[in-house]
């Protein structure tokens, strides 16, 4: 009874008259090793290593149906301006046709108040987007020259057009 009946009786002694024991010492005293912190850092190193290539070829994706997204919501927008004008705005008019209303002819007869878009996209990539009209591939081309904004190109670089969707 001597072991129990002193445990209990530091327990409820109040914490500054408590004796300290060699349990509370160890607790008391304990933190991370040099070697513990170094093993986690080279953990997260690994795991970084094989992580941010994966994120990182991700946001390539990413800006691709980005831009698939914005070249439907223009080929949408340029249908309804057709429906509205019996013909698609010139490559001279450009996108900028969505917007406001061309003063240039062929002048649209019924231009919708408010345009056919709130405002004009960038790519992805902070490009605008082009168009012609005819196109090359349909009857008009909306598209983007990717991350280098040149002609051409692959992976991230290449050419993403209308004829895509």
């Amino acid at each position: 009874m001597g072991g129990l009946a002193r445990t209990l009786r530091a327990h409820s002694m109040p914490e500054s008259r408590r004796p300290v024991t060699h349990a509370h010492r160890s607790h008391a005293a304990r933190g991370f090793t040099l070697i513990e912190i170094m093993v986690v850092i080279v953990i997260l190193g690994v795991l970084a290593a094989l992580v941010v290539p994966s994120v990182l070829s991700r946001t390539d994706d990413a800006r691709n149906v980005a831009a698939k997204s914005d070249l439907a919501a223009i080929r949408q927008a340029l249908k309804l301006y057709r429906l509205d004008n019996q013909r698609y705005p010139t490559t001279e008019q450009g996108l900028a046709a969505l917007v406001t209303k061309p003063v240039d002819p062929p002048l649209p007869p019924n231009w919708k108040p408010g345009g056919y878009l709130e405002k004009l996209p960038r790519d992805p990539w902070g490009h605008a987007y082009q168009y012609l009209n005819p196109g090359l591939k349909s009857d008009v081309d909306v598209f983007t020259y990717g991350a280098d904004g040149q002609p051409g190109g692959t992976g991230a670089d290449a050419d993403l057009g209308s004829w895509d969707l």
